[in-house]
């Protein structure tokens, strides 16, 4: 029997399309089709076929010939259903051997669920089955007996194609359904593992180049002080060497997560230990301990309570600060300012003197540091901005801090 159209779906709420055909059967449906169809036919002909032949062996013989030409139209009931429906139950009235195409037809046309398509063809159905009582020999039910059963067949049949074109309806639009999930639940994994590669990277870049500006300083100044004696320059040199062993290690640890997230089922890689305001004193040891000048004001309210997120913020402003200021104006003071408290903002200031010119020039950068930055503050909802005054630079957020 006939599909009905499968279709997109804008909403819940099923719909055909009336443009769209259905799946071509395979041979085992088409087949049993065909011999439900023969099958229907041969029952209905075996109490009509004796009485037809008395009355007419030509007639007979048509009837066969009929039945055989209706098979024959069944094929294209898909592609035609309402001539092939239209024809086949006009051969109704006048061949018993129609009986069986003519069910198949009928149910095939109603799973389309087209009233204007199905109330014609059950009116005809009516009347033929009127016309084939009057005119075959073998009935001798009354006319208003037949003109009944009529009416109940016809209804049945075209009830049950009309069922058959709901189901199929319905399973179309669960498999189109489940096909979008996938799809969606695909594009979030692929979204997540985005996001999870933008966090990282970011988290790369602000260890990295905290690491990697120590030992550009410390190289660059091996390469233009002569005069430093033999201890200043193992000194320098062990700092270097510090240096690039943390940066390695921590090379290694972000691209462990990056495996990990390539071969996790659900994109999401292991967290690493993320820095929390209560270590910003450590990250401005450590620049000390570098060589960098830092001056430290801390008047955050009991910085153990800072929400997670505004700490991590925090320490990465700054590092990230620090970094910029051994980059590009090495040797020069920096002031780190942070204050706040509950319900108001965490307010993060790193600023240095500008660079001495005739310092020698650092590496060159993206900007990727800074424009990161500006990420981290909009995500959680506060404001960042950085730039250069009459002689200092400075960088300034304000991340918020829920009461």
């Amino acid at each position: 029997m006939g599909g009905s159209a499968r279709r997109t779906y804008a909403d819940s709420v099923p719909s055909p399309s009336p443009t769209h055909r259905p799946p071509p059967l395979t041979v085992w449906q088409q087949g049993w089709r065909y011999l439900a169809a023969i099958t229907i036919s041969s029952l209905v002909m075996v109490g009509a076929w004796q009485a037809t032949w008395d009355a007419s062996p030509l007639w007979a013989i048509g009837d066969l010939v009929v039945g055989v030409v209706c098979l024959v139209l069944m094929a294209f009931r898909r592609r035609w259903p309402v001539p092939v429906a239209t024809l086949v139950t006009l051969a109704g009235g006048f061949a018993t051997t129609a009986a069986g195409p003519g069910v198949v037809v009928a149910v095939s046309l109603a799973t389309h669920r087209r009233w204007r398509q199905i109330l014609p063809i059950g009116a005809l159905s009516i009347c033929m089955g009127l016309v084939y009582a009057t005119i075959q020999p073998s009935q001798v039910e009354r006319w208003y007996v037949s003109l009944s059963f009529n009416v109940v067949f016809t209804a049945v049949l075209l009830a049950t194609g009309m069922y058959i074109g709901a189901r199929r309806e319905l399973m179309a639009s669960l498999h189109d359904r489940a096909e979008r999930a996938e799809r969606e639940q695909a594009l979030r994994v692929a979204q997540a593992r985005a996001n999870e590669r933008a966090r990282i990277a970011r988290e790369m870049h602000d260890v990295l180049a905290h690491r990697m500006s120590l030992v550009a300083m410390h190289a660059g100044a091996l390469a233009y002080r002569t005069d430093l004696s033999p201890e200043q320059t193992r000194d320098a040199a062990g700092v270097i060497q510090q240096g690039a062993n943390r940066a390695l290690a921590d090379l290694r640890e972000v691209l462990g997560l990056l495996r990990d997230s390539d071969l996790s089922a659900d994109g999401e890689a292991p967290e690493r230990p993320q820095p929390t305001l209560c270590d910003v004193p450590g990250l401005v040891e450590e620049a000390r301990a570098a060589g960098t000048r830092v001056t430290l004001s801390d008047d955050v309210w009991e910085p153990q309570q800072a929400p997670e997120t505004a700490g991590r913020n925090a320490y990465r402003m700054i590092q990230e600060g620090l970094t910029n200021a051994r980059k590009h104006a090495p040797h020069t003071p920096v002031v780190v300012r942070l204050s706040g408290a509950p319900g108001e903002d965490l307010r993060v200031e790193v600023r240095n003197p500008l660079p001495l010119q005739h310092w020698p020039p650092s590496p060159r950068g993206g900007g990727l540091g800074l424009v990161g930055l500006a990420e981290r503050a909009a995500l959680s909802g506060g404001r960042f901005e950085h730039g250069p005054t009459a002689d200092e630079f400075v960088l300034r957020a304000w991340l918020p801090w829920p009461a």
